[in-house]
């Protein structure tokens, strides 16, 4: 079999999906990881439709996941006194099976290790190709060659950068931010999240599932692309403080406990959009080559992605060419569909106006709308027939 040794950047979830298909058909993969170890905890991700969950369970996960699920998460929202707005059920966005994004990453990184290579706490800083494969140097470690290069590094991917181009060519700003991070259970929260919306805004705060005493906030505002360093936690938590200022409800406290976090995730709300998923030897994944920031299905899209390419390089007989052509042939639409509900993430989470979020609100307590929703989401899940 030819291109054999393969180097995946990205261990989140795509890449050790992607790590472990490659290496049951007999390939030799090696992950690169920017951060020094996997992980832990994160947002609950889903999975839904019966792609996601086909995938899944050829892979074996499904009994570890069912395992750690935690068992969805209804959404409530109120007002600035504590009344509910509205209500949604668990399945609105947990799917049929929802779990932390930390414990499918290590379910994944455990099934893939016997036979990957990871190299944690390192990056690629330069790719060339040459006639049978990719120079490829790192930040710390030694220039090494690989038969092929799989970007699985997500939204602000580095491969595609380094193989495509900037990110600006790819990346579309949709309007928000999000901020998530950890703190105290001070409002003694046993399941779900509620939530408090100004317009452009939503503060809302989660329970932990495995742990009473912890919970989640999770904050969106709208705003246009902002200029910020995306590895300095003081500014995005300025940032956030800004947009939120002088708000009521629960707001103060939990922005006291932002200060406080040791842990801050803030990302633009965005769309990566990329003409050709490969260039020569070079091939994008998961959220590098067509993802969104929240609400795209981006984690099940992922798995559904490894799947389908590593069968189709097992399939070629490692001929890069031909596989990474099936491989987009046979996804596109399909993940293009899943993405197109990270358009409306913002907007729905937080409404530009108050109109819009009473709008919002009187619709969703509609059951007739609220199902047909619900079926819509499932529909574009299952849009894909996936190969023995």
């Amino acid at each position: 079999m030819r291109n054999r040794n393969v180097l995946i950047s990205g261990a989140s979830i795509a890449g050790p999906a992607l790590a472990h298909w490659l290496g049951r058909h007999g390939f030799k993969p090696t992950v690169v990881e920017l951060a020094p170890a996997l992980r832990q905890g994160g947002q609950a991700v889903d999975f839904r439709g019966a792609a996601h969950l086909t995938v899944l369970d050829r892979m074996g996960l499904l009994p570890a996941l069912r395992r750690v699920q935690t068992g969805g998460s209804p959404m409530r929202f109120v007002d600035e006194r504590g009344r509910t707005l509205l209500r949604l059920p668990a399945e609105f966005a947990g799917g049929e099976l929802e779990v932390l994004r930390g414990d499918p990453a290590r379910v994944l990184y455990e099934h893939s290790a016997p036979h990957t290579e990871y190299l944690f706490d390192d990056s690629v800083t330069r790719l060339t190709e040459t006639p049978s494969g990719v120079r490829v140097d790192f930040r710390s470690g030694p220039s090494r060659d690989f038969d092929l290069v799989i970007g699985a590094d997500g939204l602000h991917s580095n491969v595609r950068r380094l193989a495509f181009g900037p990110e600006e060519e790819y990346v579309s700003h949709l309007g928000y931010y999000a901020a998530t991070w950890q703190l105290p259970n001070d409002l003694g929260l046993r399941r779900g999240s509620v939530g408090y919306n100004a317009p452009g805004r939503l503060a809302s705060v989660g329970a932990d599932h495995r742990d009473p005493d912890r919970a989640g906030a999770f904050f969106v505002f709208a705003s246009p692309q902002l200029s910020y360093d995306r590895h300095d936690p003081e500014q995005q938590k300025q940032l956030v403080d800004d947009a939120f200022s002088g708000l009521g409800w629960e707001v103060p406290r939990l922005l006291a406990s932002l200060h406080r976090a040791p842990d801050l995730y803030f990302d633009s709300i965005s769309r990566a959009d990329v003409d050709t998923w490969s260039k020569g030897r070079v091939c994008l994944i998961g959220d590098a080559a067509c993802g969104a920031t929240i609400g795209g299905m981006g984690t099940g899209t992922a798995v559904v992605a490894a799947y389908v390419l590593a069968g189709e390089l097992a399939r070629a007989g490692g001929d890069h060419r031909t596989a990474f052509t099936r491989y987009e042939n046979r996804l596109r639409t399909y993940a293009k569909g899943c993405q197109s509900g990270g358009d409306r993430t913002g907007k729905f989470l937080a409404p530009a106006t108050a109109t819009r979020i009473r709008i919002r609100n009187a619709l969703l307590s509609r059951p007739l709308f609220l199902n047909g929703m619900l079926r819509l989401g499932e529909k574009v899940s299952t849009s894909v027939a996936l190969p023995d």
